[in-house]
């Protein structure tokens, strides 16, 4: 009997579940679909799999280009196959597969944050209450009442890969940075926690529009045309026409935190900070993604021993704890530098 006479028969194997040997039966998000050939000229399709508890990589090595055509990026499939160990990682052999075409529930496919959504918004609410400037509260309470706006914002990823990239990542997220911020002005008293604050609940408010997020993480045209920092300021535009007498000056410095909070040209900022909140905003923002990146990098490495795999995106080693031998022996110092080089990237991957 095969997957298409199975039909509802099949046990779903959660990605996190695969275990080296075991069978795989199952319906799976086709993140990456490439197909190559083997020295000896044999297509195989090599495919990165993902459900909403991981990712895997699998392989298919039979009917290559017949079963290719039945399916592309972003579609489900139905597998099955055998779980095996290459390069120390886990990769699904697969017997069998075709294009899963019932409707299905997309929080089967997408990882969601661990966090409770409510809980978070009403938090959220709470710090926007802090605020005391009147044309700065009456803009955020504004966006706090678009039901549309807010149905988005508690859904959407803060990114695509490195951090966030799950559904409700960008709540997460925006509450992080906001109670940093919170702590920041108040060890700095001579910021202006009202517009570091508005800066901080209003940064990334773009990604709502930049990012899809159905059933696959995935840019827009508006995002790919626009980004997140174009169109976050040009929300905020329409917004502030909105509110009786908004001060210019204000309107303008909100503008700014938005365009600048990515810091560095590198970094796809179209402008650098200017002003002190400014400053700290981009601060706060970065090391919250890459706090959030950097754990979930430890988390998922399935390298055994004290270190992880090489990473490209920081071009080091990262330590995992235990032994300080392990590193050496891959012929590099321990923290994995290339001594004289220095290597930028954007948080928002």
């Amino acid at each position: 009997m095969d997957i298409e006479e199975k039909g509802r028969e099949i046990q779903r194997t959660w990605i996190r579940d695969i275990k080296e040997h075991g069978k795989v039966e199952g319906d799976y998000l086709v993140k990456s679909k490439t197909v190559a050939q083997t020295r000896q000229g044999n297509p195989f399709l090599t495919l990165t799999l993902t459900d909403r508890t991981g990712t895997v990589e699998a392989r298919l090595w039979d009917r290559v280009e017949e079963i290719s055509r039945q399916f592309k990026e972003g579609d489900i499939v139905t597998i099955a196959g055998q779980a095996t160990t290459y390069r120390n990682q886990i990769q699904i052999q697969i017997h069998e597969l075709r294009q899963h075409t019932s409707p299905s529930d997309p929080t089967l496919f997408q990882e969601t944050t661990p966090k409770d959504i409510a809980e978070m918004f009403s938090e959220l609410k709470e710090l926007a209450h802090r605020i005391k400037n009147t044309h700065l509260r009456a803009l955020i309470d504004s966006f706090m009442a678009d039901h549309r706006f807010v149905s988005q914002f508690k859904k959407a990823p803060a990114a695509k890969t490195f951090h966030h990239s799950y559904l409700g990542g960008l709540l997460e997220h925006t509450l992080s940075v906001c109670q940093m911020a919170v702590l920041i002005s108040e060890h700095y008293p001579e910021l202006d926690g009202d517009l570091l604050l508005s800066g901080a609940i209003l940064h990334d408010i773009g990604k709502i529009d930049e990012l899809t997020f159905e059933l696959n993480i995935e840019y827009s045209d508006r995002g790919r045309l626009l980004g997140h920092i174009v169109l976050g300021v040009l929300m905020l535009e329409e917004r502030v026409k909105t509110i009786k007498d908004f001060p210019s000056e204000l309107a303008l410095r909100l503008r700014h935190l938005i365009l600048s909070h990515h810091g560095e040209f590198d970094f796809g900022s179209p402008k650098r900070p200017k002003f002190l909140e400014a400053f700290a905003l981009h601060l706060i923002d970065d090391i919250d993604a890459k706090m959030n990146g950097l754990g979930r990098l430890l988390k998922d490495d399935k390298q055994e021993g004290s270190w992880t795999a090489f990473n490209n995106l920081f071009q080091r080693y990262l330590y995992k704890g235990g032994s300080s031998t392990e590193a050496n022996s891959k012929g590099v110092d321990t923290d994995g530098e290339q001594q004289g080089q220095r290597y930028l990237f954007p948080v928002d991957l």
